[in-house]
């Protein structure tokens, strides 16, 4: 029984430690949090960047699944 709460308390551990990096490397944006059957499935995170006057900036947007892969759209 403590060994099914401590890979509970490993997963909570490595999903927050995810949504932290997520927060701390975004400037501006929003990061999600998707829950499913009371489990973190996904991590979600939008940036926004703002348009320099010659418009070669432009807003991306990175998602992370809980599996911890990346994967990026312009």
């Amino acid at each position: 029984m403590q060994e099914n709460a401590q890979r509970a308390k490993n997963k909570d551990i490595q999903w927050l430690a995810l949504v932290r990096q997520q927060v701390e490397s975004l400037r501006y944006g929003v990061v999600q949090i998707v829950v499913h059957d009371a489990r973190v499935t996904r991590i979600e995170r939008t940036e926004k960047l703002r348009l320099e006057p010659d418009g070669k900036t432009a807003a991306t947007s990175t998602e992370i699944s809980g599996d911890g892969k990346e994967n990026n759209e312009l």
